[in-house]
């Protein structure tokens, strides 16, 4: 590392420490959530103590209720950015109801007035929205924790990212928990009480914030703001579980157990008061199943995950708060095999450690300025283990060890007044990259001397002909600076977002930008429609994951260049216009619809490249990529206890070659327009929920889940001569048939001579009619449900709680394959069929 790099990384190490020092003078608002203080009153204006104040929005089910003090004052904290309806009321008062709107960290004060005996008054504190409708230029789903806590996690260790994949429309799942934002490969950020991460989260690459620590989920597609950099196809703004104000402790203790082992544990709890709270939340997982595995049949799969979050919240006073975030995590487990790997005897596994501080503070200037800084330190370590034995490892041997730290601070200056809702910010990080990996061939046929297909550069790493591993160690720093500006002005029923950012990075390559981000939306009051359409210029980071060994492999990867090829770039920063039109429509009071077009243009469009069926993978970056589509989604709002949402979405994903970086073996990659892996006609998420209101004690409930992928594109199966090409193995993982015969371990299919043939699992194009761009061949559909029966209080208690549920995870048993053979994903199958228990307490 160099001189000047030790200097900026102490420059930022001391503006933390000097962060820390502060917080016994500063330390509630939330950092990324919204705060409201009032006050109830009767007619005279005299204060009302132990009134009952409750804040709910229909749509997420979010709901918050408290008791006034002996001042008659009320405070609700860590309010996620939406519309609210607020009732107050107080024996001998009628009921008062309100509409409010959260939109920024600025505090709103309230003075609701109650009226004598049965009387009732409407207060209203917004410029005219209905209580369903946003009137925002982003398009962006809003996750409650009531939804968090009823959907079905299919993925150990991946509870977040099957959230994000269910409830958001126009994100196609991927296996091991990944997920692909309107046909973008990763580019996902998080905001974490406004820190910003965006390194990536999957169990593979690091680990992920359990669902249990979440208050609310809000997830942006479009008209991203300003303030949000690096990646922003996606863009996830998590706020957590406060202990604050919760002045009787408030949690939860669960186990489950189901199908392959798989046991679960976790425990939550928030307590606290005014000016102190703390809430800690722990998850332990391990199933024989940790991974999706390349067949149907579990074969070396079981894994651990465990974490511990633990949110410290402390306000001496209305005007100051100091918050910190702790997060331990660590993830250990096999690389499942294949048949043919089980039988080599293959014992591949992984271990990941993550560690993240993340302190932040908020000083309120005035009741129109905030000030909000947050430093924070994250580490991953990633360590991947070859077999003992090298030569039981199939085609190649390799080892991998990686750590990813990154030392950062975001500060911003909000400010609300009038029809100005503006934040003005800067962010500074530096992230440290250390890389050690080698490889060496153990099949003398992978590189065969006399085969045409023989690359002499990887004669020398053959151990099978007494070559030597190929060792790589690197080691590099990425600096990085993004300042931003942003208002969104409210002009009668239109609002208008004006943003204006910059970004700096200087890591193995440079680049800078420029980015307007611009956006409009309009409530058409007589019909309860919002339109709303807006354009963004992006700056798109190259992944952290292995970019310092994938940089020098040059065009084509490693396999072409031997690491000799210099005269290729390495993976240069992204650049993307991206345009999005929508509309949100109300229906009554119940449903909303909310469908929205993307256009997405970007040069230097990034991509993974994933070594065999390992979790191990590279960045890579493609020309050009060209992705529009379509996403949609519909909420029924609690309706005598029947709640539902539809999710869906269709994405058209072409990319353009050249491609550089990533270790390519013998791959043929496209020399023209395709459509990746990431590409899919359509995918929709539907769940329905039914709480029976006959027994509210019990409060029994059902939920029904219907998953539906149209298919990923699966390259490596152009046409049925291809596949007959395959081992044994790999045609019975698709279901090759030819007549009434299926290939199987034991008798592949060679030769064909029925005018009935094909594939289960995967769509094959008609004989000279597979192109990659208009009729690629692609996963076969499939249809996925899920079932649950429980009941929140089985013993019929008052104060805690026992909760019981029942789940099915793939009611039908379904045989599909997310992917085949992917040079960017390898081949999984989705996950058989799941039985789950689950018993816990709530408090």
């Amino acid at each position: 590392m160099s001189h000047q790099s030790n200097s900026v990384s102490i420059r930022i190490l001391i503006l933390i420490i000097a962060a820390l020092a502060l917080s016994s003078y500063v330390a509630g608002q939330s950092l990324s959530a919204g705060t409201i203080s009032g006050t109830v009153v009767d007619p005279n204006h005299a204060v009302v103590a132990n009134a009952t104040v409750t804040l709910a929005n229909a749509v997420t089910g979010y709901k918050q209720s408290t008791n006034t003090n002996s001042d008659g004052t009320f405070r609700f904290d860590n309010i996620p950015f939406n519309n609210y309806v607020y009732t107050a009321s107080a024996s001998g008062f009628g009921d008062v109801r309100g509409a409010i709107n959260i939109r920024s960290s600025v505090p709103i004060a309230l003075t609701v007035p109650l009226a004598v005996g049965a009387a009732t008054a409407t207060v209203t504190i917004t410029s005219g929205t209905s209580d369903v409708l946003e009137n925002v230029p982003s398009a962006h789903t809003d996750v409650d924790q009531s939804l968090l806590n009823r959907l079905p996690v299919r993925s150990p260790g991946s509870g977040l990212s099957d959230v994000i994949t269910m409830a958001a429309p126009g994100v196609v799942a991927d296996s091991n928990g990944f997920f692909h934002p309107l046909g973008d490969h990763a580019q996902t950020s998080y905001s974490i009480d406004n820190q910003p991460v965006s390194d990536q989260q999957s169990k593979a690459f690091s680990t992920q914030l359990p669902p249990n620590a979440v208050q609310s989920l809000e997830i942006i597609t479009g008209a991203t703001p300003a303030e949000y950099g690096d990646k922003t196809s996606l863009v996830v703004n998590a706020t957590t579980k406060s202990g604050l104000n919760q002045k009787k402790p408030t949690g939860s203790f669960t186990t489950s157990y189901g199908t392959f082992g798989t046991l679960s544990q976790d425990g939550s709890m928030g307590y606290g008061n005014s000016k102190l709270g703390n809430f800690t939340s722990i998850t332990f997982e391990r199933s024989g199943r940790f991974l999706d595995a390349p067949e149907f049949t579990v074969l070396h799969d079981r894994g651990t995950s465990g974490n511990i979050f633990d949110r410290v919240d402390y306000s001496p006073n209305a005007n100051n708060t100091f918050h910190l975030n702790l997060f331990l995590a660590r993830n250990n487990f096999q690389t499942p095999n294949t048949f043919d790997q089980q039988a080599l005897g293959q014992d591949q596994r992984q271990l990941v450690h993550s560690l993240n501080l993340a302190p932040g503070y908020v000083h309120v200037f005035s009741p129109t300025t905030v000030l909000s800084i947050n430093p924070y330190y994250r580490l991953d370590n990633i360590k991947y283990f070859a077999s003992p034995n090298p030569f039981a490892d199939d085609t190649i041997t390799f080892s991998e060890s990686r750590r990813l730290n990154n030392v950062g601070l975001k500060a911003d200056l909000s400010y609300v007044k009038g029809k100005h809702n503006a934040k003005f910010g800067l962010q500074v990080s530096h992230t440290f990259l250390t890389e050690g990996f080698q490889f060496g061939i153990t099949d003398p046929n992978f590189n065969d001397p006399a085969s045409p297909d023989f690359l002499p550069g990887l004669a020398v790493f053959d151990l099978t002909r007494g070559g030597s591993p190929f060792v790589f160690n690197g080691h590099t720093d990425i600096k990085q600076e993004a300042f931003y500006g942003q208002d969104s002005l409210t002009l009668g029923h239109a609002t208008v977002l004006l943003g204006l950012r910059f970004d700096n990075y200087n890591g193995i390559t440079k680049g800078r930008l420029l980015q307007p981000r611009l956006g409009l939306s309009y409530l058409v009051k007589r019909t309860n429609t919002i339109l709303r359409a807006s354009y963004t210029r992006n700056f798109e980071t190259p992944y952290n994951e292995n970019l310092i060994l994938s940089s020098v492999t040059g065009a084509g990867g490693l396999a072409n260049g031997i690491l000799g090829d210099t005269s290729n770039l390495p993976l240069q920063p992204g650049r993307r216009h991206q345009f999005n039109v929508g509309f949100q429509q109300a229906i009554g009071k119940y449903i909303v619809l909310d469908a929205d077009y993307f256009n997405k243009r970007t040069t230097n469009a990034y991509d993974f490249n994933v070594l065999f069926n390992t979790s191990v993978t590279f960045p890579i970056s493609w020309q050009q990529s060209k992705l529009d589509g379509v996403s949609f989604r519909a909420n029924l709002a609690n309706y005598h206890g029947l709640t539902a949402f539809v999710v869906a979405g269709h994405t058209r994903a072409r990319f353009l070659p050249p491609e550089s970086g990533g270790l390519f073996f013998n791959s043929d990659l496209p020399a023209g327009v395709f459509r990746i892996d990431h590409d899919q006609n359509f995918e929709q998420t539907t769940q329905v929920q039914y709480q029976f209101r006959n027994w509210k004690k019990l409060s029994p409930y059902v939920a029904f889940t219907w998953r539906y992928d149209s298919g990923l594109v699966a390259g490596a199966v152009p046409d049925f001569a291809t596949a007959l090409g395959f081992t044994a193995d790999e045609q019975q993982q698709i279901g090759l048939f030819c007549g009434s015969t299926f290939a199987t371990l034991a008798n592949p299919l060679t030769t064909c001579n029925s005018p009935t043939f094909g594939a289960l699992r995967v769509r094959i194009p008609a004989d000279g009619t597979e192109n990659d761009d208009t009729n690629p061949p692609r996963i076969a559909p499939r249809h996925v449900f899920d079932l649950s029966v429980g009941t929140d209080n089985l013993l019929r208690t008052e104060r805690a709680k026992m909760t019981l549920r029942f789940t099915i995870i793939n009611l039908t048993n379904k045989n599909a394959l997310y992917n085949f053979e992917s040079t960017f994903s390898g081949t999984h199958f989705i996950s058989p069929r799941v039985f789950q228990v689950q018993t816990g307490i709530t408090f």
